[in-house]
């Protein structure tokens, strides 16, 4: 406490100054994509080698045009049942989902956190100005978390 003229005064303790926790901050920049040229059969070697499930496809001035899963090559796989043989023909294009939700870095890890539960998705890609700068995923959300109550 601190005495002056004006009597005791009781020091509020300080609060520590809170940023917003920003996607910015926890997304991944290094990203493996795509090009709706490339065929099934170079993302299924890609997506291996990587040990990834799937990423962003972009044009040739990096915008974000869809997104090709292991899902989605599955399902040209399936396509061969009919010969009993695999089929790993087509164009990226042809099978990447195209309606793709993206979210800008700007938005908060807690708010990105509700979309992953409202959304159920495993990872959103980050667009600025049209432009793929990112993408976060569930497991990015949570290494925030812990670096944040840290």
């Amino acid at each position: 406490m601190v005495k002056s003229f004006r009597g005791e005064i009781e020091e509020k303790p300080k609060r520590r100054e809170m940023h917003p926790v920003l996607v910015a901050d926890y997304m991944a920049t290094r990203l493996v994509t795509f090009h709706p040229d490339q065929s099934i059969y170079e993302v299924v070697h890609i997506l291996l080698a990587r040990k990834i499930s799937g990423g962003p496809v972009v044009n040739a001035e990096n915008e974000l045009v869809g997104v090709i899963s292991e899902g989605d090559c599955l399902k040209e796989v399936v396509r061969g049942k009919y010969h009993d043989m695999p089929v790993l023909s087509g164009k990226v294009a042809d099978h990447m989902a195209k309606d793709v939700v993206s979210i800008g870095p700007a938005m908060t890890i807690f708010d990105v956190a509700k979309l992953f539960l409202e959304r159920r998705l495993r990872r959103f890609p980050v667009v600025l100005e049209g432009k793929l700068v990112g993408q976060i995923s569930q497991k990015d959300v949570m290494k925030a978390v812990l670096k944040i109550k840290g």
